[in-house]
């Protein structure tokens, strides 16, 4: 299974090998258990100035910036974008209600995982849609010794934002790799765009509440239905690196 997903990825790709030296990560719905609570915040603040939004298009628009969401469900009811001002006032309302969980709690597992990749020695980045300071300052907190601020993407870094490529695209400029010496766990339909754009192997971990087809559909290599699910396999996965 692993070894047909990489020898399909270096097909197509026309790349030399697949020998990882880093992870990228994205973080909601893989590393913390918290698009539940972005959802329903997503839902509340865009009832606020009565614009329809359902959980299932929070999950299907995971990972795009704020600004970038609040924009699509503004052209769907209004057939424009949103001003600054009510960009803002949405984001300000999202965010205040997803504080008021005070919940971020960690993906099962992902500590493990990071813990194991870290022992290989392997470089681990973080690449979000997120620019909330309460889920980035979690990461420290939750995962000491992990991450370093300098092998970070996130909103306030980018333009575009996935499913833009750029994202991926600024990670692996930051890293100094080749695509082929790169990996990517992502969760959401729109990140996985993104990473597969960027030219980089993509995991898809379905954590959330959507098809596992529709992972694999958007692009993913290999689709893992959990991180439990992952961290059991990684070993696996890595006796296939060549």
């Amino acid at each position: 299974m692993f070894l047909d997903s990489i020898n399909k990825f270096l097909q197509k790709k026309q790349y030399p090998s697949f020998s990882p030296k880093a992870v990228f990560f994205d973080m909601d719905g893989v590393l913390f258990d918290s698009m539940n609570f972005h959802a329903t915040s997503w839902v509340k603040a865009m009832s606020d100035v009565n614009i329809p939004f359902t959980h299932y298009e929070a999950y299907m628009n995971e990972g795009r910036t704020g600004s970038s969401t609040i924009d699509g469900a503004f052209n769907k009811v209004h057939g424009r974008n949103a001003t600054e001002d009510e960009k803002h006032q949405i984001y300000r309302s999202k965010s205040k209600y997803f504080e008021s969980y005070d919940a971020s709690p960690v993906m099962p597992y992902a500590l493990n995982l990071l813990e194991k990749i870290k022992a290989q020695h392997l470089e681990i980045f973080v690449v979000t849609g997120s620019g909330q300071a309460s889920l980035l300052n979690n990461l420290d907190n939750n995962f000491p010794n992990i991450f370093v601020k300098e092998k970070m993407v996130t909103a306030f870094d980018v333009k575009y934002g996935k499913p833009n490529p750029e994202p991926y695209l600024m990670a692996l400029k930051k890293s100094q790799l080749n695509p082929w010496e790169v990996l990517v766990v992502e969760n959401a339909p729109l990140g996985i765009e993104s990473s597969t754009g960027a030219g980089l192997f993509t995991i898809g971990v379905n954590t959330g509440i959507l098809d596992k087809k529709v992972l694999s559909d958007s692009g993913a290599d290999i689709v893992f239905d959990s991180m439990h699910d992952l961290f059991k396999t990684w070993d696996k996965f890595c006796l296939n690196w060549h």
